[in-house]
């Protein structure tokens, strides 16, 4: 008896420290990703109430997963989801897998898309889910039971006119469509526009897997050129090289740029000549590993180049820095070591507020998240709209509306930038705060009830 209460004291006192460990990372992480509002609200004009309601989400949500494993025991995974503000629509934002998810980190994310969809113009809130989990521990079978125990845990939270998950890292089409199954089954009928990102033959959208990769090299294309930069004569290095990462790096090699370094978690390869990258994105696909090889039809040839880690990549004497994998990769630490003069992030904040501020001190142009990464959401909007209209468009038409309302967007956050002499990222906060303002401001404010006036 004595042992036992023994362990179930050190259980809990391990949960304790653990509790507070996750506290401090995520009061960090998430004050980290709200303190770049606070640049931003000197330029706009939106009411004390539209801001005091974007200080908190608007609801969360923790459940437990319970998962039997294929050899018979029984595990229980953690899961979240967020919706931070729905003000202009359904809250929309994808589902990560990752040892390190936290109701903290989801909240962030889930922060980043409110701006991010407000920014876009797209009708949605921002939200976002995970669970904590390293799959590539889980066999194929384990994987499909815990995306449908999650959806069970969180279907009364979600909907086609509530709440719209999509995949993230570690999350794929296939698993989307295991979710949208399940929520059918659940529901009792086919319910397609519950979830994007979803099989092209379950209602997926032509396009989605390579949305966010797209758009933003629609993004970096058109906002080169205004420094004087053309594909021929700019260095690119990409940290990431998953489904963004790669499809991005491969648009930006067929257009003429000249890639030099790829990394993916294990590490990268890096040749001052370039790399080939369809031939790596091949071997990739088929090896589960990167390395620096050249293709003609069926025969692969190992090329000259560097193994080189993703600190070294980061650190690259290159035109254009493309973080795409996690975030916090560009922090106080490495900050003063980044000699690349672009960054654009395709990863979803891999650039710290301290990191900002030196990258600021040395003049480099850091093209935010919220507008880079944007194509995802957008293609996800589309989607959405396909599904609840039941007309589906051809690929080109897909990335046709993509590539008009990345770049007009782009156009429009570049035009803030130089109309306030602001940084980028900035620039794109006082976009999004504008059109978020405006949503909250129409449901009453404290001048509209005290005074009788709308802003």
């Amino acid at each position: 008896m004595a042992t036992k209460c023994s362990q179930i004291y050190k259980m809990r006192d391990l949960i304790e420290v653990e509790s507070k460990r996750e506290q401090i990372m995520s009061t960090s992480l998430f004050s980290d990703a709200s303190s770049r509002l606070e640049k931003a609200l000197k330029y706009v004009s939106i009411s004390e109430d539209a801001i005091e309601r974007l200080k908190y989400p608007k609801i969360s949500l923790s459940v437990s997963i319970p998962l039997r494993m294929d050899d018979g025991s029984l595990r229980i995974f953690q899961g979240y989801r967020v919706r931070y503000d729905d003000t202009r629509g359904p809250g929309k934002g994808g589902i990560r897998y990752h040892p390190n998810v936290t109701i903290d980190e989801v909240q962030s994310l889930a922060f980043w898309m409110t701006f991010k969809c407000a920014l876009l113009d797209l009708p949605f809130g921002g939200a976002k889910g995970g669970i904590t989990v390293n799959p590539k521990e889980l066999s194929r079978q384990e994987l499909e039971r815990l995306s449908r125990g999650y959806i069970e845990a969180i279907a009364d939270f979600i909907g086609p006119d509530v709440d719209i998950p999509a995949p993230d890292v570690y999350t794929n089409e296939m698993i989307m469509g295991w979710m949208m199954d399940q929520y059918s089954i659940i529901q009792r009928k086919s319910s397609p526009g519950v979830v994007t990102g979803k099989p092209v033959t379950m209602g997926g959208s032509q396009g989605r897997d390579t949305a966010t990769g797209t758009g933003a090299f629609y993004v970096i294309n058109s906002l080169l050129p205004k420094f004087g930069k053309s594909p021929a004569n700019t260095t690119v290095a990409v940290q990431g090289f998953g489904n963004a990462g790669s499809v991005v790096a491969d648009l930006l090699f067929k257009a003429g740029y000249k890639v030099v370094a790829v990394s993916d978690s294990v590490g990268g390869v890096y040749a001052k000549d370039g790399l080939d990258i369809p031939s790596i994105r091949r071997y990739k696909s088929e090896h589960k590993q990167i390395a620096a090889i050249y293709c003609a039809d069926s025969v692969c040839n190992i090329v000259e180049h560097e193994n080189i880690t993703n600190e070294d990549l980061l650190a690259l004497d290159v035109d254009v820095l493309i973080p795409a994998a996690l975030e916090n990769q560009i922090n106080f630490q490495n900050a003063d070591s980044i000699k690349a003069k672009y960054i654009f992030e395709v990863a979803n904040g891999p650039v710290t507020s301290e990191a900002d501020r030196i990258l600021n001190k040395k003049g480099i142009y850091v093209f935010p998240d919220i507008l880079v990464n944007a194509g995802g959401v957008t293609v996800s909007y589309f989607e959405w709209v396909q599904n609840r209209s039941g007309l589906y468009w051809r690929l080109t038409e897909v990335n046709e509306r993509l590539k008009e309302r990345m770049v007009g967007e782009a156009e429009r956050v570049w035009a803030i930038s130089q109309e306030f002499a602001v940084d980028l990222r900035t620039a794109a906060y006082i976009h999004g705060l504008n059109r978020l303002g405006e949503a909250l401001d129409a449901k009453g404010t404290r001048d509209y009830y005290v005074n009788g006036k709308i802003h």
